[in-house]
């Protein structure tokens, strides 16, 4: 059996989607922000490379006054 047929999608699919909506508007935010807490540059990787996280933090800690 290989590890694909193994994994049960109906779980994973679902939290597959929720993340990549959630890293485009994260993403969307942060490029029409003009202003975020810290440099955008460090911003792009953590919302990128941060799977559900990156984005959370972004919205938490990043998004900035507006």
């Amino acid at each position: 059996m290989s590890l694909f047929a193994s994994i049960n999608w109906a779980v994973i699919a679902p939290l597959v989607v929720i993340q990549f909506i959630l890293m485009a508007v994260a993403l969307i935010d942060l490029l029409r922000n003009e202003q975020p807490n810290g440099p955008k540059w460090m911003w792009i990787p953590i919302v990128i490379f941060g799977q559900i996280l990156g984005p959370v933090a972004y919205f938490i800690f990043g998004k900035g006054d507006e």
